[in-house]
């Protein structure tokens, strides 16, 4: 009860003097930074903004539900982590899950680990700590290992050392980058998994890559059933079995159209068909994969009423 109630003080007293502009800190080299630097303290929560720089865009309401229902019964089990800006000013590093959780609660202040860092310090520390989550899909772990290699300029050798992870492993997530757009969103939305993905690499023709993954996703393949569809498509032609003659003729569908079929494909997320008679009447089809699948379409249609 003592060693508790002599951290409590402890963080009032740290607290308190973040809160006094005469000893306010920007660097580690201030007075009193060390007082601050790699400490836990409570901070009030409208003194946070959140990091531009966050690599993860995509928050599930009902797990930020979930996440504040535990801080509510449990408390903050682990700090978020903070960086110095200005007098009483902080900026998330990691930790915007817990953050936008204790705001949904209401709460007022939130346990922090405070830090100094620049920008690109900043930057690095939030991607590497968001490769290191075990819930992200692979989209988003290899938009993280884009930007370190963008932005910090470290190479994958170099990344492997930050994130403990094998070059090889490095690359394949970084490969996963050259599928179609839409293949990426259905694989962000867990329709397909990362082995689907590395099968459909290795199709060139992205056309012929989204003619594999709608038949993924309407015939609900596995990763060996799908590297048996890739591996026939990338045989040469004299080799393929003959294929059957579709409705429409791509040669006379008008370039307007086939503009507006992949601008359709990508905002939906799946390759829309559309069929054209010869009187330049059509039908717009859009397919759908599970009822959670059917209601993000709809919220996509009903978004701009």
């Amino acid at each position: 009860m003592a060693k508790a109630t002599k951290k409590q003080a402890l963080g009032r007293g740290l607290s308190a003097l973040l809160k006094d502009p005469s000893n306010d800190i920007q660097s580690s080299q201030d007075k009193n930074a060390d007082k601050v630097i790699g400490n836990i303290i409570e901070l009030d929560l409208n003194s946070i903004e959140v990091n531009p720089f966050q690599p993860r865009t995509n928050f599930s309401e009902e797990s930020l539900r979930e996440l504040a229902s535990s801080i509510k019964e449990l408390g903050i089990i682990q700090p978020i982590t903070v960086r110095k800006l200005d007098y009483n000013k902080f900026q998330l590093v990691s930790g915007e899950r817990r953050f936008r959780a204790s705001k949904l609660l209401g709460l007022e202040t939130i346990t922090a680990y405070v830090r100094i860092a620049n920008d690109q310090e900043s930057l690095e520390m939030a991607l590497v700590e968001n490769i290191q989550r075990q819930d992200l899909d692979p989209i988003e772990i290899a938009l993280s290992y884009q930007r370190l290699i963008d932005e910090i300029n470290l190479t994958q050798e170099q990344m492997s050392e930050r994130v403990g992870k094998k070059r090889s492993t490095i690359a394949n997530y970084l490969r996963l980058l050259k599928l179609d757009p839409i293949i990426q969103t259905g694989m962000r939305d867990g329709f397909i998994s990362m082995g689907h993905g590395r099968a459909l690499i290795t199709i060139e023709d992205q056309s012929d890559q989204l003619d594999i993954y709608e038949k993924i996703l309407t015939n609900k393949l596995s990763v060996r059933e799908t590297e048996g569809l890739v591996r026939n498509n990338n045989k040469p032609e004299e080799e393929k079995p003959s294929a059957s003659t579709d409705d429409t003729d791509e040669d006379t569908v008008p370039k307007h159209i086939k503009k507006g079929i992949k601008e359709f494909s990508e905002y939906f997320g799946h390759k829309i068909d559309v069929k054209i008679s010869k009187n330049g009447k059509g039908k717009i089809t859009i397919p759908f994969h599970s009822e959670e699948d059917f209601n993000r379409i709809k919220k996509l249609v009903q978004r701009d009423k």
